[in-house]
């Protein structure tokens, strides 16, 4: 441990024990230093930072003398801290956007200098963090344009080319929210005035938008998560069913420890298969979801997603014919149906 790492735990320790103090020896053991460095860390704080560090000679434990809270100047961190900001500035800058990673630019450098400071060696650490995105797209030109909207309360008008329907973009008046980051893409919740509702729009669908001067529409965010929130994925909705899906012991492994709805119930059964209930409204990514567990999972309700399900697996399966009988095959089937032998 380097000595400005021993002089933040030792202020640490101080500050949360300013009434009676703390004895040397648990100082010692707690920090983990040995004498030596407990008396220069203790002179630093008094004689440098000028903190009102005294020792209480009747406890025979040091303290703050003063009544308030003392505060280190400036920016404290340890080592372990200053590499966790280095990691999350490393996760924003590996986003979708790029946005954050000039602002960033110069408080990470600053970062660093502390960190080199510690004494912490931090060869190549960059290159230890690796972040796998799966289906990510582009935010787009206009998510600064969004952000700021958001931030200042304002009106966006916008032109929004939906994948739904891939009509030519149109203009609307919208009251952004919030933006929400699902699955690596980042989605805008805003009040449509076209529509005078909520609706959910895809950032990088967004062909151009433009800040308006008439200040954002409020929404309470009850009203929000209840309309925005309360169905499966990113579509919003009332919920209008509740899907249960059976998992087999081996997937289980896995499904058990995953959320798929906030609401959801889960029951395990004797032979490690896993049953889970959740609302939803649209069928669309919950379809998808399912399909990929394969015969690891079967819908047992509703029926109309148990139907929806099956219809998509027998289309699937239409593009995988079974392969030409072969020559002895065709001979045994039709000894089989001569002979009635199974």
């Amino acid at each position: 441990m380097q000595l400005i790492e021993t002089i933040f735990e030792l202020h640490k320790r101080l500050a949360a024990n300013r009434r009676f103090g703390v004895p040397a020896q648990t100082l010692r053991e707690e920090i983990g230093c040995g004498p030596t460095r407990l008396k220069r860390a203790i002179s630093f704080l008094r004689d440098v930072l000028q903190a009102p560090l005294i020792m209480d000679p009747e406890r025979g434990t040091y303290r703050y003398e003063s009544e308030g809270v003392y505060q280190l100047p400036g920016l404290w961190f340890s080592a372990e801290e200053l590499a966790a900001l280095l990691i999350l500035d490393q996760v924003l800058e590996q986003q979708p956007i790029g946005l954050l990673s000039e602002a960033l630019r110069p408080l990470r450098g600053k970062i660093e200098t502390l960190l080199h400071k510690t004494g912490a060696e931090t060869p190549q650490w960059d290159s230890r963090l690796r972040l796998l995105r799966m289906a990510a797209r582009p935010a787009g030109d206009r998510f600064s344009t969004v952000a700021d909207a958001l931030v200042r309360r304002r009106r966006l008008l916008i032109d929004y080319h939906a994948r739904s329907d891939d009509r030519m973009p149109r203009p609307r008046t919208i009251s952004p929210q919030r933006l929400a980051l699902y699955r690596d893409n980042w989605y805008l919740d805003a009040w449509c005035h076209e529509r005078n509702d909520l609706r959910t729009f895809s950032v990088d669908r967004i062909v151009s938008a433009e800040v308006l001067e008439p200040p954002a529409q409020e929404v309470e965010a009850s009203a929000l998560d209840t309309v925005l929130a309360t169905s499966y994925g990113i579509f919003s909705g009332q919920p209008t069913a509740v899907a249960t899906l059976q998992f087999s012991p081996h997937i289980t492994r896995w499904v058990a420890a995953e959320t798929w709805h906030p609401q959801q119930q889960d029951e395990r059964h004797e032979d490690g298969s896993l049953s889970r209930s959740f609302p939803y409204h649209r069928a669309e990514e919950l379809l998808m979801d399912i399909l990929r567990y394969g015969p690891d999972v079967e819908v047992l309700e509703p029926p109309s997603l148990r139907d929806a399900v099956a219809d998509r697996l027998r289309a699937a399966l239409s593009h995988y014919p079974a392969p030409e009988a072969t020559p002895q095959l065709a001979a045994l089937q039709k000894v089989r149906a001569t002979t009635g032998v199974k």
